[in-house]
């Protein structure tokens, strides 16, 4: 399992010194955007089951934690990529949740551009660029 995630974090490293050595360019702004990463927090970031509410985020969970602050550390911008957003209420909850789990204040969204990379969630599925072919782990 830990040479799996060494392996995993050497393929993102690599992945983003590629990606962002050929940044796209927004017109409108006349500057080079920043890339980001997602991550969802119900399910992902945040334990999610039948105890959890609108109103309560559950505990996170250690293995999210640990990457998202490394991949902070490492100058990667990370956005919390969350549907609780359409609420305006919710976002003092996850900012409260965020600061309490040792976080900084991320910015958080439900709205994805180009300049995001990588989602991070339980419920997606990746498919290979162009193709429409599913990648699975076996």
């Amino acid at each position: 399992m830990l040479n799996t995630i060494k392996k995993y974090f050497k393929k993102v490293k690599k992945e983003n010194s590629e990606e962002s050595s050929i940044p796209s360019y927004d017109f409108l702004s006349q500057k080079l955007p920043r890339i980001w990463t997602g991550v969802d927090l119900d399910g992902t970031l945040a334990y999610y089951n039948r105890a959890s509410s609108y109103e309560r985020i559950g505990a996170p969970v250690p293995a999210m934690l640990a990457l998202v602050k490394k991949m902070i550390n490492n100058g990667i911008r990370i956005k919390i990529f969350t549907a609780r957003v359409q609420d305006p209420e919710q976002v003092l909850i996850i900012q409260k949740w965020l600061k309490d789990n040792g976080l900084p204040e991320l910015e958080i969204t439900n709205v994805k551009d180009f300049n995001m990379q990588r989602l991070y969630d339980d419920r997606c599925i990746q498919v290979e660029r162009n193709t429409g072919r599913l990648i699975v782990d076996n």
